[in-house]
C-alpha cells in the first residue's frame, strides 16, 4: 500500500494571506460611487469576465492593486438578489487608520449610508457599514500600512483586513483554511479567528441557518495568495489527492489561479500575486479603458457596447429613474440625438440588440429594455401556452404597462417620440406591434425582425403616420403569419415595408443592412435632433 510523506499530509504550502474577495453587485454605479467614490479606493481594472465576457467585473484596490487590497465584484446589472448564508463569505473588512474612524462615521451620516458603531471586535474597534447591495462592510481602526498607499493619507483604507466566512461545520472549515499558512486565534461567541502574519478570517459558526443562495448582494469568493504557477500546479495535485471539489487552473491574465470548496462549501481561490494589472494598462492610467479577455478579441468591439456605462465620481452621469420595466442605456461617444428602443427576444436581455443597433445607427443613444414575464428563468414580455399560442390577457396587461413606462421614461430622460425608432426581434418585434396597436402613438417608427401576429383578435386603430420595416425570415417556421401583421398594419394606415431574406428565424448581416439604409432614410426627414441630459 502507498504510503503518505508528511509534505503530502501537511497539505498545501503556505500562502501570505488574502490576495482578494469577489462580490456580486446589481447597480454598477452605485457601487462605483461607494467603492471608488465614498471609500476612496481606486479602481485599477474594468473588464469583460473571464468565465463569461458579457459579465462586467470590476477591480478596486490600492495605487497598483496590490494582492491584499483588492475587493472585486460581478456586475450582475438588475440582477436577481442572493440570499445571505452558510457556505459563503458574508462580511469584509478593511483596515483604516485608528484615528479616522470618528471621520469614517461623519463621512456615513453625510452621505446616508448606513452605519453601527463603534463597537469592539477581538480588541479592535469597528465601524459596520452596508454597501448599496446590503453587504456588510467593517472598517477596522488598524496600524496595518498599505503596500501602494492611494487617497487621504489620513483616512484611506490600507488594505483588506479580514472576511468573515458563515459555515456550518465551523471546525472542518478553520482545518481547511488552516492549510493556506493560517493558524488558529482569539474566539470570541460564536467566531474563530483565523490569523496568518497579514490578515485574517473569521469564521462564524452557522449551524441551523439557511445556506446561501448565489446572487446580487452576495459573495462569490475569497481568494488566497500564491508566491507564482508551480505553487498553483503543486496546490492543484494535493487538492486531487485530498479527494477535495474538483479543481481547475485558470488564466486569468492578471493573475493564474484555481478554485476548491472547503468542507462546508464556500467557494476559495488560490491566485499568484503576478503579473499584476499594469501587464496592459500604465500605473497612471489603471482602470481607465474596458478590457476584453484575450478569448473573446474578435467580438470585443461588441461587448464593449453590451456591457453597461458608468461614471466615475465627479463625472456627469445619466440619471437613473425608478420605472417599472428594467432598462439601460449605451450612449456612443459622439450621439447624434436618436434614440433606438430595443426590445429582445425570447430569453435575451436588454443589452443583446445593442451591437446590432449601433451598427445600424452608430450616432443613436440606445435604450435597452427587459421585458417582465418569464419562462423557466428565460426573460420574455408576455406569457404563452405554446410556441404560436399566447396569453391574451397577459399581452394586454403588459402593453398597458409598457405603454406608462415609456411615457415614463420620455419625461424622465428627455426623450421625444416623434424621433425615437423601436427595434424588436422575434418576441419583441411582436410586443411591439401589440404596442402598436392597443396603445398608438407610442411607436411612432419601428423595425420588426421575424415578428408575426399574436393578438387573436386585431384592433381597429389609426396607425397614419407610423413607419414599419418589417424582415421576414424566407425559412422561419414562424414566418407564415408576418404577412398577416404587415396587412393588419398596412389596413390601419401604417407605411409597412416588408422584406423576406434569405434565412431562417436566426439573424444574418443583412438584416443590418437592410435596416441602416432603411433607417439612414427615415432620419433625413427628422426635425432637429435632441440630446439626453447627464446630471
Amino acid at each position: 500500500m502507498q504510503q503518505t510523506s508528511e509534505d503530502e499530509r501537511a497539505g498545501p504550502p503556505p500562502a501570505s494571506g488574502i490576495h482578494h474577495v469577489t462580490l456580486i453587485t446589481r447597480n454598477v454605479q452605485a457601487n462605483v460611487d461607494f467603492y471608488a467614490g465614498f471609500l476612496g479606493l481606486r479602481l485599477v481594472k474594468r473588464t469583460g469576465g473571464y468565465e463569461d465576457a458579457e459579465q462586467l467585473h470590476l477591480f478596486y484596490g490600492d495605487r497598483l492593486g496590490s494582492p491584499g487590497s483588492l475587493i472585486t465584484f460581478l456586475v450582475w446589472e438588475d440582477g436577481s438578489p442572493g440570499r445571505v448564508g452558510h457556505g459563503q463569505v458574508f462580511e469584509i473588512a478593511l483596515a483604516v487608520p485608528q484615528t479616522s474612524l470618528g471621520e469614517w462615521m461623519t463621512r456615513a451620516l453625510k452621505h446616508g449610508i448606513p452605519v453601527n458603531g463603534p463597537v469592539r471586535e477581538f480588541g479592535e474597534a469597528v465601524l459596520r457599514l452596508k454597501d448599496p447591495d446590503g453587504i456588510i462592510v467593517k472598517l477596522v481602526g488598524s496600524d496595518m500600512s498599505a503596500e501602494q498607499p492611494w487617497g487621504d493619507d489620513a483616512i484611506a483604507p490600507r488594505r483588506l483586513h479580514a472576511v468573515t466566512i458563515l459555515s456550518e461545520l465551523p471546525e472542518a472549515t478553520a482545518a481547511f483554511i488552516a492549510s493556506f499558512g493560517y493558524r488558529l486565534g482569539l474566539v470570541e461567541g460564536g467566531t474563530t479567528r483565523m490569523a496568518s502574519n497579514t490578515d485574517a478570517i473569521d469564521i462564524r459558526d452557522g449551524s441551523g441557518y439557511v445556506p446561501g443562495i448565489p446572487g446580487t448582494g452576495t459573495a462569490d469568493h475569497v481568494a488566497f495568495r500564491a508566491i507564482d504557477t508551480a505553487t498553483i500546479e503543486t496546490l492543484r495535485a494535493q487538492f486531487a489527492k485530498l479527494n477535495s471539489s474538483p479543481t481547475n487552473v485558470h488564466d486569468r491574465r492578471y493573475f493564474t489561479s484555481l478554485y476548491v470548496r472547503e468542507p462546508a462549501g464556500t467557494l476559495l481561490e488560490v491566485a499568484t500575486d503576478g503579473p499584476g494589472f499594469t501587464v496592459d494598462e500604465a500605473p497612471d492610467r489603471l482602470g481607465t479603458e474596458l478590457m476584453v479577455p484575450p478569448t473573446d478579441q474578435d467580438r470585443a468591439d461588441d461587448l464593449r457596447i453590451m456591457l453597461p456605462q458608468f461614471s466615475m465620481p465627479g463625472e456627469p452621469r445619466l440619471p437613473r429613474r425608478d420605472l417599472p420595466f428594467v432598462h439601460r442605456f449605451f450612449v456612443p461617444e459622439n450621439p447624434d440625438g436618436s434614440v433606438i428602443t430595443l426590445l429582445h427576444g425570447s430569453g435575451g436581455t436588454e443589452a443583446d440588440l445593442m451591437p446590432l443597433a449601433h451598427r445600424i445607427s452608430p450616432g443613436a443613444t440606445l435604450f435597452g429594455v427587459r421585458g417582465r414575464a418569464h419562462e423557466e428563468g428565460s426573460a420574455r414580455w408576455f406569457r404563452r401556452y405554446g410556441a404560436t399560442s399566447f396569453d391574451q390577457a397577459d399581452i394586454r396587461s403588459e402593453a398597458e404597462a409598457f405603454a406608462a413606462f415609456a411615457e415614463g421614461a420620455a419625461a424622465a430622460y428627455g426623450l421625444d417620440p416623434v424621433k425615437m425608432t423601436f427595434l424588436g426581434l422575434s418576441n419583441g418585434a411582436n410586443f411591439a406591434a401589440v404596442v402598436m396597436g392597443l396603445h398608438p402613438g407610442i411607436v411612432r417608427r419601428a423595425i420588426l425582425l421575424r415578428p408575426m401576429m399574436v393578438l387573436e383578435s386585431a384592433p381597429k386603430v389609426d396607425l397614419r403616420g407610423v413607419d414599419v420595416l418589417m424582415i421576414a425570415g424566407a425559412y422561419d417556421p414562424f414566418g407564415v403569419d408576418s404577412r398577416r401583421l404587415a396587412n393588419w398594419l398596412d389596413a390601419s394606415g401604417a407605411t409597412v415595408d416588408l422584406r423576406s431574406i434569405e434565412a431562417g428565424h436566426e439573424l444574418t448581416p443583412e438584416d443590418g443592412s437592410i435596416a441602416r439604409e432603411w433607417l439612414a432614410g427615415k432620419k433625413e426627414m427628422e426635425p432637429a435632433d435632441i440630446n439626453i441630459t447627464k446630471e
